[in-house]
């Protein structure tokens, strides 16, 4: 040992000199015994040199034992760093470089690249002893206090994942590829280890934590308790053997987490399958036990800090949850807004505000818009569902944390009454305590990251929102100073939209008057005979002005709900359902009564027939004793004197005429039923006019509907 320097004085013979380093235990015993004045006896000088020896024996093992254990952990620690650095720069990075898709890199070295910080400057500083050559034990010591709490942080993590690790390693074993990958950038980086797989360096920094006590107790066996450096020593070796306590209890409580922290998808089966004596009657104590709580019978255990802690989680949990919903909203409501294609339209127009509206709006659906879109999940969308994913874990754990404590309680009940309790009973109620423990070690952490997520989120979302306005506003900018009245005072800006709206008004007006004149008259169909029969009776009840027309197909989804078609005939009953709701009408369909959504119904118009047929007096006749009828004046009979409802028969599907008998239809093509019958009284075909030709047509193809009221005015056939 070129370093060692040996201090130990012999207090039988003060003047003797010390040895010097490098010497063994013979010679220096004979220097002590030739310094104190030997006789010249051979047999004299040989007991002096005996008794010398066994005196000098004990206090230089001693402190040459010390020197090695000193050597040992720096020479070790050496050693292990650059392992630790051929690890992370050589073997991963050549991994790294291969590609593999199937090869998790993070899941096998993990934070390997924080224990190489860690070694590194715990390895310069341990070098750094060597210049104290007194104090060195108390350096060391020292530098064990100063490295623990950073070793506790990187080791824990490492070692709560070496499992995770390892069960990679055989997965990758069992794959040939993947195997002699590995062992190809082994033989490629690190050939003089001869690892044949990667544990042979992932349990390294395992090894290593588990070491540094040993290492430490080793020192402190070679050092007299009457040192100096004594009572630093055994504080060091407590700190460490606690640091590796508390990386077993991390390890445990992940363990635990990992074991119950898992979102299971079971189907109704796997969980009847499930169910056995053992798990109902847990599932039943526990139930029990909350309903005990809520009631006020027990009293629940209370934890003020986890309480607080689980309050805000919830809180985080209910933000991301709103958020997420409100983005996709957001979302929705975008689509809808791109839904119109106004710079598609053919405008004809190639000049002019409407050019100029036209190429704006192309600027937004096929520039702006797509990359706010891209950018909003780049930016929110996706960093949203990955915190919501995390969320899951923590949710299930805080979820299993509450049975575990309705089983703390009732076990802890049973164990002051009985004084004991069973293997299973304390295993649960150690599981508790170690999810309880986790989750107020971790949770402040967690919630802290994130809502620094959830406001990062929402202040992306703010910057999209502002960059979208400066776009939009910058390109409305530029085209509204190509207008005419781009640079018009407001006031006047206004006064000209007034009047151009009142020229247009005016202009539209006389074109619909116009257009009244030359338009031809609908066709009208009249009812089938139990249409108009139902028709009828719905008048004889409620009176004309209590029909109402079906606008569109209505399908009852609630109780009492009807199930209507598009143009069926209805009697308004009340325009007020059950509970005051005045979207919901009670209606008399001829028969069934029932609720229909107001917004589909429209008042029923009625309009004179040119037939003859549906007269009035047969009206009376079969009302005349009710109490609801409805009676004419003696004066002239009103419009109701010959009733036809306004429908109108058309070709739902297109048909081709395959014979001179037949005639051709086009879907949606007015037609007008001559008979609803061919020559030999058969329903399934019927005689039509369609455009002044006649022939026959399937029955089937036809379909009845209301006639659509003008709306506005529309070009003349």
């Amino acid at each position: 040992m070129g370093r060692a320097r040996l201090g130990w004085v012999l207090p039988l013979w003060l003047e003797a000199p010390r040895c010097r380093s490098g010497d063994n235990l013979t010679e220096c015993a004979t220097k002590m015994a030739s310094a104190g004045g030997a006789d010249p006896d051979a047999e004299d000088a040989a007991e002096t040199e005996e008794a010398i020896y066994e005196e000098v024996k004990p206090c230089n093992r001693m402190e040459l034992s010390q020197q090695l254990a000193v050597e040992e952990l720096i020479t070790t620690e050496a050693s292990y760093v650059h392992n630790i650095q051929l690890c992370v720069s050589d073997i991963r990075a050549h991994l790294q470089k291969k590609q593999l898709p199937d090869l998790d890199l993070e899941g096998l070295f993990s934070n390997t690249d924080d224990i190489l910080h860690v070694s590194r400057r715990f390895l310069k500083g341990l070098e750094a002893t060597a210049a104290h050559e007194h104090e060195q034990l108390l350096c060391i010591s020292a530098l064990f206090q100063e490295f623990k709490e950073e070793m506790e942080t990187v080791y824990k993590i490492y070692c709560a994942s070496y499992e995770h690790a390892l069960l990679l390693v055989e997965s990758y074993r069992k794959d040939p590829r993947l195997q002699e990958e590995i062992l190809e950038t082994l033989n490629a980086t690190v050939p003089h280890t001869g690892a044949s797989d990667l544990s042979f360096f992932l349990v390294m920094p395992v090894q290593r934590v588990t070491k540094y006590p040993l290492l430490l107790g080793k020192i402190l066996e070679n050092t007299p308790t009457s040192a100096s450096a004594y009572p630093a020593l055994q504080a060091a070796v407590r700190a460490m053997t606690q640091v590796n306590a508390n990386i077993n209890e991390y390890k445990r409580r992940r363990e635990v987490a990992t074991k119950y922290n898992k979102a299971e998808h079971l189907t109704l089966r796997d969980r009847f399958a499930r169910l056995n004596t053992h798990s109902i009657a847990k599932k039943t104590t526990r139930l029990s036990r909350l309903f005990m709580h809520e009631a006020g019978i027990v009293a629940k255990m209370e934890d003020r800090e986890y309480d607080n802690l689980e309050e805000k989680f919830q809180c985080v949990v209910s933000s991301v949850a709103v958020l997420k919903e409100n983005v996709a909203s957001y979302l929705g409501h975008l689509e809808a807004f791109l839904l119109p294609t106004p710079h598609k339209c053919e405008l004809q127009i190639n000049e002019g505000p409407a050019q100029q509206y036209q190429r704006f709006a192309e600027y937004l659906h096929c520039t702006v818009f797509p990359e706010f879109k891209r950018r909003l999940d780049r930016l929110v969308c996706q960093p949203l569902c990955s915190l919501s994913d995390m969320l899951v874990g923590p949710q299930q754990l805080v979820k299993k944390r509450l049975d575990k404590l309705l089983d703390y309680e009732e076990i802890q009940e049973r164990k002051s009454e009985m004084g004991s309790v069973t293997y299973d009973e304390e295993a649960a109620m150690n599981t508790y305590l170690a999810i309880n423990a986790l989750l107020v070690a971790e949770l402040p952490q967690f919630n802290q990251v994130a809502l620094q997520l959830l406001g990062e989120i929402l202040c992306s979302f703010s910057a999209l929102q502002r960059d979208l306005a400066a776009q939009v506003l910058q390109q409305a900018q530029k085209e509204l100073e190509q207008m005419p009245h781009g640079r018009m005072p407001l006031p006047s800006f206004w006064k000209m939209v007034e009047d151009t709206l009142q020229q247009s008004g005016a202009q539209l007006r006389t074109l619909c008057q116009a257009f009244e004149t030359v338009a031809p008259s609908p066709v009208t169909q009249p009812l089938n005979p139990a249409e108009e029969r139902k028709v009828l009776s719905l008048v004889s009840k409620h009176g004309p002005d209590k029909l109402y027309q079906v606008t569109s197909n209505i399908s009852g989804s609630k109780d009492l709900d009807l199930t209507l078609q598009r143009g069926q005939i209805v009697a308004l009953l009340q325009s007020v359902d059950t509970k005051g709701n005045t979207s919901r009408w009670l209606v008399d369909a001829g028969g069934p009564r029932g609720f229909v959504p107001a917004g589909k119904l429209q008042p029923y118009c009625p309009v004179q027939s040119q037939q003859p047929g549906m007269q009035m007096p047969a009206l009376e006749s079969s009302t005349e004793g009710r109490r609801h009828s409805y009676a004419a004046p003696e004066a002239p009979r009103p419009q109701v004197a010959t009733f036809t409802p306004a429908f109108q028969v058309v070709a739902g599907f297109s048909f081709a005429a395959r014979s001179p008998q037949e005639v051709s239809l086009q879907a949606g093509q007015p037609v007008v039923v001559l008979e609803p019958h061919d020559k030999k009284g058969s329903k399934e075909w019927s005689l039509v006019d369609v455009n002044g030709q006649r022939g026959y047509v399937p029955s089937s193809y036809l379909v009845t509907v209301p006639l659509q009221k003008p709306m506005g005015w529309s070009l003349p056939v």
